[in-house]
């Protein structure tokens, strides 16, 4: 009970209701500090963004190509196909279903927010797409010239940057969320939305379980292998990273569930298992698509242009792959595509930080179960390509 209690998705969902209940039941002088307060937690996280991308992106990229070899680069790719294959799967649907779904848009608002009473511009250090290309040159040039003390100096940064999410952006999310919907809530438009996200919910649960039968099915025919030879085993840890949320403390019974199957290679248990709980994230990313699709359609009255999805999906491919295996850990690594690219604002940040929460678990378990298809994969083109263990 102390665990749920102490939980993020608990707090997250306190948050919420208290926001709503405020948002309800306030005058507007309450509702003006509320604004207040949710621009500047906005502004805090915001600056934060561009640092969580470096401190994510550039140590995986050292870490990954300090240890580079041929059977490295295939677990790569196969995990970014699979991850921007969910993206594109996930686009496809909210295209197709989205626009069938009863959705009030916040253009049915009946009031307006106050104006806040002081805006403390806190500017970025850097823009975000800029903080992906310095991290994606930078790390690459770190393992072209073995500059040890760089990639060191990445790796301690990575855990300044960690530390700064948990101690600073994780125990603000609570109150950004509460006070953001306090404002939509006194606008007159969310209340009518709870339903919908319910059912949004449940339609990407389902999408889960339809990814990882297309990509158990993938690789049963590559390998020429029955996929039920490997996810029979599974149970325990679909379970356990429904309670965990979290692929990396999920990783000893991910490991031990995959063991069991004799369709994986012991030396690709080992190789593959751990490092597909760090880079592959399919069922987060396919979770984060559709929902920013939903968040777009109810809050700004539109669903984004396909070029622009296309270039989300594209992009979160690569910032799922250096997304910490943590609760949250793919929608905090990817907080500035969100906004850089789709152009949320802080009230669309937070509604798509609540309701990736409230699924994590789900998305979380489609991740762990998925990386034994993945690992099918690495056996059989491991027994094709004999290469030296």
């Amino acid at each position: 009970m102390k665990k749920i209690l102490k939980s993020l998705p608990f707090k997250l969902i306190v948050g919420l209701l208290l926001g709503i209940a405020i948002g309800l039941y306030a005058n507007g002088a309450v509702i003006q500090v509320v604004v207040t307060l949710q621009r500047l937690a906005g502004q805090v996280i915001m600056f934060i963004v561009p640092l969580i991308i470096i401190g994510f992106i550039a140590p995986s990229i050292t870490q990954l190509g300090s240890n580079a070899s041929k059977m490295l680069g295939i677990a790569l790719t196969i995990a970014y196909v699979s991850s921007v294959g969910a993206a594109f799967f996930s686009t496809a649907a909210g295209y197709s279903i989205i626009p069938h779904l009863n959705i009030a848009t916040s253009v049915d608002a009946n009031r307006e927010l106050p104006r806040v009473i002081f805006d403390l511009q806190i500017p970025q250090v850097m823009s975000v797409m800029s903080a992906l290309v310095f991290s994606v040159l930078i790390g690459l040039a770190a393992v072209w010239t073995k500059a040890v003390k760089v990639i060191a100096a990445f790796d301690e940064f990575q855990e300044i940057v960690i530390a700064v999410v948990t101690k600073v952006v994780i125990p603000l999310l609570p109150f950004f969320i509460g006070f953001t919907f306090a404002g939509l809530a006194y606008e007159g438009s969310i209340t009518q939305q709870l339903p919908v996200f319910l059912v949004v919910i449940l339609i990407v649960i389902v999408g889960h379980f339809v990814w990882m039968a297309l990509l158990y099915g993938i690789a049963g025919a590559y390998s020429r292998t029955n996929p039920f030879r490997v996810i029979k085993h599974y149970a325990p840890a679909y379970i356990t990273a429904v309670g965990t949320m979290s692929s990396a403390a999920t990783l000893p019974v991910a490991l031990s569930c995959a063991r069991k199957s004799d369709a994986l290679r012991p030396d690709m248990v080992s190789f593959g298992i751990p490092l597909f709980a760090n880079i592959h994230l399919c069922g987060s990313v396919l979770t984060e698509t559709f929902f920013v699709m939903i968040v777009s359609q109810v809050l700004y009255g539109t669903l984004p242009a396909l070029p622009t999805m296309i270039l989300f999906c594209l992009l979160l491919g690569i910032f799922a792959i250096g997304a910490p295996g943590v609760p949250g850990g793919t929608v905090m690594a990817s907080l500035g595509l969100i906004s850089g690219v789709l152009g949320f604002d802080a009230a669309g940040t937070a509604l798509m930080l609540t309701i990736f929460a409230l699924q994590d678990s789900f998305g979380t378990a489609c991740n762990v179960t998925s990386d034994g298809a993945l690992t099918l994969i690495l056996s059989r083109y491991a027994e094709k390509n004999k290469p030296k263990n």
